[in-house]
């Protein structure tokens, strides 16, 4: 009784079924959700109910995993994470001791609200500091004109300063608001049949002066007759030209960093970047590509926001493909992804 009466007031939905499958119990808030009585589905199997009750077929679109859900309650739009408990009675026979099962519907539009909130400030606050970060560079570049009269080395040094802060804020802010329209779904893509070599040649010009600093040399493999990719060419650079920043930034001077374009299916090519740096721990490697991860430890002057990797596999994963990465601890990383062939 005291079971009955906590499943009927929690806030929470929850349904139960039997061994097989039959409805069993749906507190008042899932029956709220469902938009039936109880007597409507109480004893009935699951199927038979998913087959006209829209509501339990996306319940049962996989059985034991935790997903997202976004259904009507009240006339509005509301999130629920939808999760799967397994009912067993104590046996030595694990597979024999299943007596049913319960979905949990977590009302969780409160945090759905807050992150669409957070990622609009961060759009908007991106966007806004371009314009003065640009003024900034402006200036620096009218300081530097003789025309305006010679500077001493110590205010060299200062516009130096200047123009490298205000280079990687503007990295920053870039990256921001990249994130910020992936995650509003403002994301504009300009799909085109696209030549492998002109991005790398574009990644390549873009990168030389970094791997200069570092006497860092850039091996390509890129066939001239590889078939043109179908995908946004200023995304793609973009993503490649930010492996390529951080296996520079990330490999040992005088080394060599490894960009090689092949193609793996008649309609796949795969792009990778190989460095030959310290490496990444196994543990890590599942997080890489999490919004504003960065792995416990690395080198304190190796700046960045932790948003690189998943602007890239937002742009990567929009255009049909797959990012990923390969490394061991002193034995460098392998950074690549996959685009589709252009189909003729």
């Amino acid at each position: 009784m005291r079971v009955e009466t906590l499943v009927k007031n929690v806030t929470d939905a929850i349904i139960g079924f039997d061994g097989n499958e039959h409805v069993i119990f749906a507190n008042p808030m899932a029956l709220k959700l469902l938009g039936v009585a109880e007597d409507d589905i109480k004893g009935k199997k699951l199927r038979e109910i998913a087959a006209w009750n829209d509501v339990i077929s996306k319940l049962i679109q996989s059985e034991n995993a935790v997903y997202d859900l976004k259904l009507d309650l009240d006339g509005e739009q509301t999130y629920f994470t939808r999760e799967f408990f397994e009912i067993h009675l104590p046996s030595n026979k694990p597979g024999e001791s299943k007596i049913g099962h319960f979905v949990l519907l977590k009302n969780i539009t409160r945090f759905y609200h807050l992150d669409e909130a957070k990622t609009n400030f961060i759009a908007t606050i991106s966007h806004e500091l371009k314009t003065p970060i640009g003024s900034i560079k402006m200036s620096t570049a009218l300081l530097r004109n003789e025309r305006y009269g010679a500077i001493t080395e110590f205010q060299q040094e200062l516009i130096d300063n200047i123009e490298e802060d205000s280079d990687r804020l503007l990295r920053i802010t870039s990256e921001l608001l990249d994130m910020g329209q992936v995650q509003t779904g403002k994301l504009l893509l300009n799909f085109t049949a696209t030549k492998p070599i002109s991005i790398v040649s574009y990644a390549q010009k873009s990168i030389k002066v970094l791997a200069d600093q570092k006497c860092l040399s850039l091996q390509i493999d890129c066939a001239e007759d590889l078939p043109e990719v179908w995908a946004d060419p200023d995304k793609t650079a973009w993503v490649l030209i930010n492996l390529l920043t951080n296996a520079i930034k990330y490999s040992n001077g005088h080394g060599v960093v490894e960009l090689t374009v092949t193609r793996i299916a008649d309609n796949l090519l795969e792009f990778s970047v190989r460095d030959h740096g310290e490496g990444i721990k196994e543990s890590y490697l599942s997080r890489l590509f999490e919004r504003y991860f960065k792995v416990p430890g690395e080198d304190s002057n190796v700046s960045g926001t932790g948003l690189g990797l998943a602007i890239a596999k937002d742009f990567i994963t929009a255009q049909n493909g797959e990012i990923g990465v390969e490394s061991q601890p002193n034995q460098g990383s392998r950074f690549y992804f996959t685009l589709p062939v252009q189909p003729y």
